[in-house]
């Protein structure tokens, strides 16, 4: 599909779309609790339907009702047929879900498909075997062949590979863990492990946390089945906020500015790039104003690199954005994709190592733009478009799918002007 964005004003009011980390990990917990769950607000992107389709195959009942996903579970009970799951193209899901998916003694294959297939997933085959799990992979890449059960023991982990991966080890740990502890060396991303231990608190597991070092697990416990709302996503949130910032004024609701979501560090940036906020306790409005460069570090919340540059862009000066080394196994590799994609519309990105210089002020031109299958490359291409000298056409721009499936509709709703073209249906 081909949508086109025109320069113009934007002005209005959206309520920002689920969060699918949240999401995710609420049907993980639902999966591992025993009863049934109710998940309000739920996500329907392709990563969180993705969730919903692996935690079926692995013994739950779904039932998606209008406004709530309904979870009946007994714990991880894959039927005979279902030897494998697929996480679609979810990083989170398949790190996330292994883990716990070896708390089976079955033999399991665990797949993906679009990127999810050339990203690195050897760590399983150091970590997985000393918890008693076998585990194959090939040559380092997906498929991956485990049998369990998991044996939760005293274990240390590099937490600068994923946090995802630790997501599904301290969630599968929930359900089996007595008395020992995962330590962790050099972790990344620590708001969202902060996430995931805040659904495990309300789906009954607590677990104490030292400095996000060390994650002790006491007496024995299990996971309760109960009510989830899921909040809105503020990796989805960050494009229309910039959008607001380089283009006009909007006020986005359903944004929690207490959430444990690493990506409300979007609030920052926009502060030091000088744009006016009003934020709320559920609600953000941001207003453009005379926006200058800033620095920021963006290795706690690599998603934010996107709207990070489609800001940057239109700051007067150089933006120095630290983090890209935590870009290249995303859907693309993100720091590339974005100095080519950026390039053409005039933007000129310069890498060095960690380090990303956004070139800002000098105007952005109207181009023909490629995703590369990457939802968050189509959507900063979108935003950027808004303060174009002409037209951008976005390719491969149904790529949003993936993570928020309303984002063309949002931007329309706060006065962003989009045609597509060679329509496909959008997943729901």
């Amino acid at each position: 599909m081909q949508v086109t964005i025109s320069p113009g004003a934007i002005s209005g009011t959206v309520t920002a779309n689920p969060s699918k980390s949240a999401m995710q990990r609420a049907v993980a917990a639902a999966l591992l609790s025993n009863g049934t769950s109710i998940i309000r607000n739920p996500g329907l992107s392709n990563d969180c339907l993705a969730a919903l389709d692996v935690a079926g195959k692995l013994g739950a009942v779904i039932k998606r009702n209008e406004d709530h996903v309904e979870i009946i579970s007994k714990g991880i009970y894959p039927a005979a047929e279902n030897k494998e799951i697929n996480c679609g193209e979810s990083g989170l899901g398949i790190r996330m879900f292994t883990p716990i998916a070896a708390l089976s003694d079955q033999a399991i294959t665990i797949n993906g498909h679009g990127s999810l297939t050339t990203r690195p997933m050897d760590f399983f085959e150091a970590v997985l075997p000393q918890l008693d799990v076998k585990c194959t992979t090939r040559e380092g890449k997906l498929p991956l062949n485990i049998q369990g059960p998991l044996k939760a023991k005293n274990i240390t982990i590099d937490g600068s590979l994923s946090s995802q991966f630790l997501t599904g080890l301290l969630m599968a740990y929930g359900a089996v863990a007595e008395d020992v502890t995962i330590t962790v060396k050099d972790l990344k991303s620590k708001p969202y492990i902060a996430l995931t231990l805040q659904l495990m608190e309300q789906f009954g597991v607590q677990v104490k946390e030292e400095n996000f070092e060390k994650f002790h697990f006491g007496k024995r416990q299990a996971y309760k089945a109960g009510e989830y709302t899921v909040e809105g996503d503020w990796s989805g949130a960050a494009f229309l906020l910039v959008a607001a910032a380089v283009a006009g004024k909007a006020e986005v609701h359903h944004l929690n500015t207490q959430s444990a979501q690493s990506d409300k560090a979007i609030l920052e940036a926009l502060e030091k790039a000088g744009a006016s906020l009003l934020p709320g306790v559920f609600t953000v409005i941001v207003e453009k104003n005379k926006l200058q460069a800033f620095d920021f570090d963006a290795t706690d919340c690599p998603d934010l690199f996107p709207p990070l540059v489609a800001l940057a862009a239109n700051c007067e000066g150089t933006t120095k954005i630290i983090g890209v080394n935590r870009l290249a196994h995303k859907e693309s590799d993100r720091g590339k994709t974005l100095q080519e994609e950026f390039g053409k519309m005039g933007i000129t990105i310069d890498l060095h190592g960690d380090e990303m210089l956004v070139h800002g002020g000098t105007g952005i031109k109207g181009a023909v733009v490629s995703s590369h299958n990457d939802h968050r490359i189509a959507m900063a291409c979108a935003v950027a478009a808004l303060t174009a000298d002409a037209p951008v056409i976005i390719e491969d721009a149904e790529a949003i799918n993936k993570s928020y499936p309303e984002f063309y509709e949002h931007l329309e709703k706060i006065g962003g002007i989009v045609k597509k073209q060679g329509s496909v249906s959008l997943t729901h």
